[in-house]
Order: structure tokens, then sequence, then C-alpha cells
């Protein structure tokens, strides 16, 4: 399908990469430019939020977006939400639009974590963070008037890394039981050697050159890219994880990353729902206030997928 035509002239007035900019402003244009294209917010699902404690007593913040009717339920299906950004930008505020539809969408209590980022923060604190609010979260599920049999992971790009990683440290920590995972166009190797990787590396937003330097403010060092737990791509197994959902934009570098993760979870008899997102390209989901093509991200979750009755 041709590059959605919307998207085609956004790309073609966006102005090019601040090469020289900080951290600091890199994060602040990020946010701001995210926004932008988020347009109006339309959702008017209740949000709340709170702090607890990683596992090293970081106090982690979480936004719980709770979708209309739902607000005084208890039992009720949730998803612990790790937001792109390369691990190193992004932002609760940044990610609140698109998870207020997630909740609309999934029917799911959605709790966004402000995992601490890199490179003050690199792996495998992001991770740990992430982790840590699945355990947490799990463990007082009924306090928060959720249904602990009920809690997905999910996460979009470098969020849906940390999904993916917290699914394997789940299974090998005898973790969580998790319902399921949502992984949105996710970032799941550091080599960035796929055929989308070269074929989308330059002119559709995100660039192969980006994640490079992505990668290189999440780890440590060399040894860490063949960590299973920063790409789990290298995984040796993709036994006994949890059902996924994976979308993936047919523009994106990393499209076939998503893809053959998905044919990995298939050939290890994990059920698997891909869809790759025609005409899209990476962080579509912010794209609502650029194309209404964009709100197909959202349309096409089954919310009883995640274990919700709407």
């Amino acid at each position: 399908m041709p590059l959605d035509h919307a998207i085609a002239r956004f790309l073609a007035d966006s102005p090019p990469d601040q090469a020289d900019a900080s951290l600091a402003e890199l994060r602040n244009a990020t946010d701001t430019a995210l926004l932008w294209q988020q347009g109006k917010p339309t959702s008017l699902v209740h949000n709340e939020a709170f702090t607890f404690p990683a596992a090293d007593g970081y106090p982690v913040a979480v936004r719980v977006y709770v979708p209309v009717g739902l607000e005084n339920s208890i039992g009720r299906p949730a998803m612990v939400f790790a937001h792109g950004g390369g691990w190193c930008l992004g932002s609760l505020p940044a990610w609140e639009s698109p998870c207020r539809q997630l909740a609309e969408a999934t029917g799911c209590v959605i709790l966004s974590v402000g995992y601490r980022l890199a490179p003050e923060h690199k792996f495998p604190v992001p991770l740990e963070d992430v982790y840590s609010a699945l355990c947490w979260i799990t463990q007082q599920a009924s306090a928060l008037g959720l249904n602990p049999q009920r809690i997905s992971i999910g996460g979009d790009s470098a969020g849906g890394n940390l999904a993916a990683a917290a699914c394997l440290l789940a299974r090998d920590r005898a973790g969580p039981r998790i319902h399921h995972q949502l992984l949105l166009y996710p970032a799941l190797g550091a080599a960035l050697n796929t055929p989308s990787s070269h074929r989308y590396a330059q002119g559709y937003g995100l660039t192969r050159d980006v994640m490079f330097f992505c990668w290189q403010n999440y780890l440590r060092d060399a040894d860490d890219a063949a960590n299973p737990y920063a790409s789990p791509a290298m995984a040796v197994s993709l036994a006994g994880l949890p059902p996924a959902t994976i979308l993936v934009s047919e523009y994106d570098p990393l499209r076939d990353e998503g893809e053959h993760y998905a044919k990995r979870l298939k050939e290890e008899s994990t059920a698997v729902r891909f869809v790759q997102l025609d005409g899209m390209i990476h962080g579509c989901m912010h794209m609502t206030g650029i194309t209404p093509a964009a709100e197909e991200v959202f349309a096409t979750l089954q919310p009883s997928a995640f274990g919700s009755d709407q």
C-alpha cells in the first residue's frame, strides 16, 4: 500500500534532525512534537496517579487510565504499559492521549509506568522498573480493583522491547502470570540488520541511525546486545510466553523485527495475532491528529484478548 498521503506530507514538511542538540533538548523536542501530532484529546477516560517502590526502592510514577463506566468497578482487566522513546526519550505526559485511547480500545485499566531513562539509567534499570511495576501491581491487584488473573503488559517501540523482555523475566523468574502481551512496532534487537532496517533507513521518520543512537544510550557495553533481556530477539527459546498481539508499521525500519518475533512465537506454540498497519510509519499511535488512518492502531485491537467483556 502507498505511504499514507497525510503522513507523506507530514514527513516532507518535517525539519531535519538537530544533530548537535543536547539530550535535554531532544527530550523536550520529542514531547512537543508528539503532543502536536496527537491533536486534541477526545477520550473521556478517568485518570489517576500513584508511585510504587522499584526493586532498589526508587519511587516510580504510574499514571492510571480507566475506561468510562469502570471507575468504581472491581476485578477489572488491566495492562501495565511502557512508553516508547528509545529508552532515553519519552515521558508519561507525552503518552497520555495514546494511553487514554488504549483504555477505550481494550476495555482495560492502563497503568503507564514512568520508568527511569537512559543514559542516566542504562540497561537493565528501565526493564527492572517495568518488571517491578508488573510484580507490584499484580500483588496489589485487589486493592487497585483489578483482576490479578487478567493483567497484561504492553508497550510501543522501546516500550515494546521492555514489555517483551518483562515477559521473558516473568517466565524465567517464575514471576507473575501475564494474561497477554501487546507489542506495538517493538524494537527487539540491536543488530538492525533486517531488510526493513535498510529499506526504510531514511526518510520515514524513525531512521536506522537514530535507532543506533538509542541502543548506544541504553546498553552498557557490546555484550548487552546479546542479552535476551535487552534484545528479546536473541532469546534461545520463546516457549512459555503469554499470548501476543503484535502490530508493525509497513514503512518502519523495525517492521521485520516484529514480524520475525511473531513467527517465532507461533512456532513455539504461543497464540499470536500479527497485524501490519499498511501505509503507516513508526510512532503512528501518536498521529491521530495527522491522519484518521492512525486510528487503526486502536481499532484493530480486540478487547477479548485482554480479558475485557466490552
